[in-house]
């Protein structure tokens, strides 16, 4: 088959599945020291399949004007989705997939607008329980990775890091691990856009805990990448165990990035979500 055939087939076979799903609306949402570009593979995908979607940049993230330290909270830096989500009407739910860092978003999203998510899909994220601080699972995961593991991310503070905002940026070496099995042109894609995170843990060590009932009320999905080299398969089946999630998938062979590496097979894996939201 040439090429050109193998693509027809390819986008036929999308389109097939779409409309046995009926069209969903999918929110997308990146991870640390990244933005709403980083879905650009997945989001033509998932359209040509019939579904509507929705990629945000979190606030300072990808084209957003502001800076880290303007954002110093999980909230601020969530406000683009928060204003997303306040503005969908309340009889329409979406799907949305929280990447990474993505997973703390999302458990906000959960907390303010569970009426609203007809799936939450955490993609090898951090996914808080309702038993501890939001923070805790970010708190667990950092005391267990060894010594050297961040590589040359950049860590910033303007002071203590228990109560001022502490920032950070990805350097080559820890980009090439997030991206371990990516093409070499996603990675330098990835090391032209990004952009200073932070974990908000300052802030998310204060903040309440979420609600069991409303996390409960909401089907949550955590999606595990087999060959994840930052954040472990073992770590994400932790997570997905102790918040309580029952339906666990997995992509087999991705590393920390699957949008990139397999945009397809997420895509597969998102649309099977759908499926059982019918």
């Amino acid at each position: 088959k040439t090429h050109s055939q193998e693509r027809r087939r390819e986008k036929t076979q999308m389109e097939d599945q779409g409309k046995n799903v009926g069209g969903k609306h999918y929110v997308l949402i990146h991870g640390a020291c990244h933005g709403a570009w980083c879905w650009f593979k997945v989001k033509p995908l998932l359209e040509k399949a019939g579904h509507q979607v929705t990629a945000l940049d979190m606030a300072a993230s990808g084209i957003h004007p502001k800076t880290i330290h303007q954002h110093p909270t999980l909230r601020d830096y969530s406000q683009p989705l928060i204003d997303f989500m306040g503005a969908l009407p309340d009889d329409q739910k979406v799907i949305v997939v929280g990447h990474s860092l993505g997973g703390l978003n999302l458990a906000l999203m959960i907390e303010m607008f569970p009426h609203k998510i007809e799936a939450a899909v955490f993609l090898t994220a951090f996914l808080p329980d309702t038993q501890h601080h939001p923070a805790f699972v970010v708190d667990q995961f950092v005391a267990s990775v060894p010594e050297g593991f961040w590589l040359d991310t950049e860590f910033n503070s303007t002071g203590d890091p228990n109560e001022s905002l502490t920032t950070m940026l990805f350097g080559p070496k820890f980009m090439s691990l997030l991206y371990h099995l990516t093409p070499l042109e996603d990675v330098e894609l990835g090391m032209m856009l990004k952009r200073p995170s932070s974990f908000f843990l300052h802030d998310l060590r204060k903040a309440d805990k979420f609600s069991k009932e409303k996390h409960e009320s909401v089907r949550r999905v955590y999606v595990v990448c087999e060959e994840d080299k930052v954040i472990s398969k073992d770590f994400q089946l932790w997570m997905a165990e102790n918040g309580g999630v029952k339906e666990v998938k997995e992509l087999q062979g991705s590393d920390h990035m699957p949008m990139l590496y397999m945009p397809r097979n997420l895509c597969d894996c998102l649309m099977e979500i759908a499926r059982k939201c019918e």
